[in-house]
């Protein structure tokens, strides 16, 4: 008789689709390099920007971008408690308007079947941004998405800081 018990079977090693294309990788990079500039210039500062990233990362579900990201945001002057009600960020004064229509445009750019949203977050925005800053948000939502899909695919791993 055989035993009944099933043998677990370890799911494939994931590919790092950065380390196997760089030279794709590297373009990511570039044009994550080029946004982060054209949003300095059009006045996004970077707290704004990684705001955009994280709340990206977040409806993702992306742990590699999320890590990265919090420590920039941090790095970058934002507080923990903005940080820890980022996903909530509708139901807290703790944002401003410029922020909170960045962040309406993040999600209609990573959620874009929901028309209604991204028309929304487009007339919010215009009462608060220009169309420059509304231009370079939608940028760096498109960039992190990128950077999320590369990150979920390859199984990027997040690594246990020894700061606690």
């Amino acid at each position: 008789m055989s035993d009944p018990t099933p043998t677990p079977i370890s799911p494939p090693r994931r590919i790092f689709i950065d380390k196997q294309s760089p030279k794709a990788f590297q373009a990511l990079i570039q044009v994550s390099e080029t946004v982060r500039s054209a949003a300095a210039e059009a006045g996004l500062d970077r707290t704004t920007v990684e705001l955009i990233n994280l709340r990206v990362s977040q409806l993702n579900g992306c742990a590699y971008c999320l890590d990265v990201h919090t420590r920039a945001a941090l790095r970058a002057g934002d507080s923990p408690q903005r940080l820890g009600v980022l996903s909530a960020w509708r139901d807290t004064g703790l944002f401003t308007a410029s922020e909170r229509a960045v962040l309406a445009l993040a999600e209609a750019t990573t959620d874009p079947v929901n028309a209604a949203a991204q028309t929304a977050a487009y007339e919010d925005a215009r009462q608060v941004l220009s169309e420059d800053q509304i231009s370079v948000a939608i940028w760096v939502a498109v960039t992190i998405n990128a950077f999320n899909r590369v990150s979920i695919m390859s199984k990027h791993p997040v690594t246990q800081l020894h700061d606690r």
